[in-house]
């Protein structure tokens, strides 16, 4: 009888464990989304009765806190919200889920100066350019956005030869707290990652000319062991009940799609 006891104790002590680790999501994500996520995923997560682990981390670029940087080295995942170019190279090398792809969000590029410094004016592709020349140090972010202020932005404003020495990129942490410590004069990055952070003042979007949009999506990891709650959460995520959230944190909306629920007995090869 004891024994019998023992081993019922043992088989519900493990349908248990199942279940808590079934409602476990652990989500990678890039920095321009979030700020909507901290206000979205703890939503979600009373909804449904998951607990959720976040590991933020850049899309692209060397640092070995990347997003594929993590991945490439068996870090496990659920779903990655990422840059969306950035995440179809994740496609191609089969680290994610055919099909769970879900397009999240738009981000254009803005600037933010100092706290307290005098206001510049960036509204115009002439203002722009003369903040440029004007600032005494100009710093860009090491991802989509940055890449698009050295290599094309100047280039496009004919000052590529001016920005060269005063113009940095800044790696893994946000331009904004560098500008707000008195590092650089004027930084540009995502407006997503501009807002949240304290001790500077937006200056405003690029002008529509030179405006760089990035897109943000999501996509179930091919490893992942919950991949039904992995699409019901990026289906959540990209629903028009959440937009207006999306919207206040400095984002753009995009139409309304879903991904269908990927069978569990699936599994992928890649290691």
């Amino acid at each position: 009888m004891k024994i019998h006891q023992a081993l019922s104790a043992l088989v519900i002590a493990a349908v248990c464990s199942a279940g808590a680790q079934a409602k476990e999501l652990t989500v990678m994500i890039s920095g321009g989304f979030k700020a909507a996520w901290e206000t979205l995923a703890p939503r979600f997560a009373a909804q449904e009765g998951y607990s959720i682990k976040t590991i933020s981390g850049p899309s692209m670029g060397s640092t070995p806190q990347a997003i594929p940087a993590r991945l490439a080295r068996g870090e496990p995942a659920d779903v990655v919200i990422m840059v969306g170019d950035a995440l179809g190279d994740l496609e191609q090398q089969g680290r994610i889920l055919p099909g769970s792809r879900v397009e999240l969000a738009d981000s254009p590029v803005g600037a933010v100066i100092k706290k307290g410094d005098a206001p510049v004016n960036i509204d115009s592709v002439a203002a722009l350019r003369a903040a440029l020349l004007n600032a005494r140090s100009v710093a860009y972010s090491d991802s989509a956005s940055g890449r698009y202020v050295s290599t094309r932005l100047f280039k496009t404003l004919g000052i590529d030869k001016q920005m060269q020495g005063k113009a940095h990129q800044v790696a893994r942490i946000p331009v904004a707290s560098q500008v707000a410590d008195g590092k650089y004069a004027l930084g540009f990055q995502q407006v997503s990652e501009l807002l949240p952070v304290p001790g500077v003042t937006f200056v405003g979007e690029l002008p529509a000319s030179v405006q760089y949009i990035t897109r943000f999506a999501g996509a179930v990891v091919a490893t992942s062991a919950h991949r039904h709650e992995a699409s019901d959460l990026l289906n959540y995520l990209a629903s028009p009940a959440v937009q207006q959230v999306v919207r206040s944190t400095g984002l753009h909306s995009v139409a309304p799609q879903t991904v269908a629920a990927q069978p569990v007995k699936q599994r992928s090869t890649v290691q």
